[in-house]
């Protein structure tokens, strides 16, 4: 009998679930809250960007999450590798003073605010989301860091949904980007 090597990707993907039909017909939606649930798989998630980013050459100064599900997993990977955590949050929702950034969405726009002293200049910053669709809110959140003095090392997700095209328009503008599974039209 041959023991397959574990894959923290396959693990991981056959617990992100799928609902068809939300928030609109034909949208199959990838939910990562059973990713949460379970402190095992939970684990497994987590140790998966901690073990990349304790490199030295990946190591960053600074962890930022991008407002919501980004502040779940970029708390508790900044808790892991010793170094502070930054929020990025949806305008209106920071009390000290901010720059903002505001994006297109796909009927609208929306904005995100970054404290103007949240990084010191010159900081490695990771910048963490749940997923990459459409790219715009992670280049929101780039280009406020790099408003307020930092160099965004990478942009890490869990899940790219790669038929929206937003991964490769993020490297495409220079980000360096990190996933752990994909998912097309399926």
């Amino acid at each position: 009998m041959q023991i397959q090597p574990f894959s923290a990707s396959d693990y991981i993907r056959q617990h992100i679930r799928t609902v068809p039909d939300w928030p609109a017909p034909g949208v199959q939606f990838r939910d990562i809250t059973p990713l949460l649930q379970n402190p095992r798989v939970f684990r497994v998630l987590v140790d998966a960007f901690v073990h990349r980013y304790m490199q030295p050459e990946k190591h960053p100064d600074v962890v930022a999450g991008l407002d919501a599900r980004g502040f779940i997993l970029g708390s508790v990977v900044a808790y892991e590798l010793n170094v502070g955590f930054v929020p990025i949050r949806k305008k209106g929702k920071l009390p000290f003073h901010t720059v903002a950034e505001t994006y297109e969405l796909e009927y609208g726009s929306a904005t995100v605010e970054v404290h103007t002293d949240a990084v010191q200049s010159g900081q490695r910053v990771l910048l963490i989301d749940d997923l990459i669709a459409t790219g715009g809110t992670m280049m929101a959140g780039k280009k406020l860091l790099e408003k307020v003095g930092a160099t965004v090392t990478e942009g890490a997700a869990i899940v790219d949904l790669v038929d929206l095209g937003g991964s490769r328009r993020l490297r495409e503008c220079g980000l360096e980007l990190f996933t752990l599974v994909e998912f097309g039209s399926d």
